[in-house]
């Protein structure tokens, strides 16, 4: 099988559910920023983080394959083989956020981006987190999708946040405060 169709050539690309739509639809964007996130924790796990970090990272990558797919199918659409994200999600990511909270010092004040490898690009996926949470919001405002799409992207980036402080913690890297003028 060949990987190109050609049948994009036109500007348009096909939906799960069936039907075309341009690529520059608001539905692709979305799905399409999930997709740079997934990459994006990717290349966070090829710079090897902790062996758990790590474990929690493909769990979190597997997740967001499911979230695309549920973003890449309209919720009336009739699909048998799509799994839609639940609340079971967005809680395991809260499970996990309140494990890794119980290990780091509290937080008093905003900390810069940085550190480890791992840490530092947990940061940048945490921004393109927001951005595809941003995203599904304006998604939602104008087509119905699934109710628990915006809190499991909203949960998701204070992981990645409290993962990358972790990481650091565990790499013996200081995190560097913001210094007020």
């Amino acid at each position: 099988m060949k990987i190109y169709t050609k049948t994009g050539d036109d500007g348009t690309t096909s939906l799960f559910s069936g039907g075309r739509v341009s690529k520059a639809h608001l539905r692709i964007e979305t799905y399409g920023t999930v997709d740079e996130l997934n990459s994006l924790l990717g290349v966070v796990r090829a710079f090897q983080p902790t062996s758990q970090g790590d474990q929690w990272l493909e769990r979190v990558q597997n997740q967001l394959f499911y979230l695309g797919a549920d973003l890449a199918t309209p919720l009336d659409a009739a699909s048998s083989h799509i799994v839609r994200l639940d609340a079971n999600s967005a809680q395991w990511l809260e499970d996990a956020i309140d494990e890794i909270t119980a290990e780091l010092p509290p937080l008093k004040q905003f900390i810069l981006p940085g550190g480890s490898p791992a840490a530092a690009h947990l940061q940048v996926a945490r921004t393109v987190c927001r951005r595809a949470e941003r995203l599904a919001v304006t998604l939602g405002e104008h087509e119905a999708i699934g109710g628990s799409i915006i809190p499991y992207l909203n949960r998701l980036s204070d992981f990645l946040f409290t993962l990358a402080r972790w990481e650091n913690l565990r790499a013996g890297i200081s995190e560097e405060k913001w210094s007020v003028r």
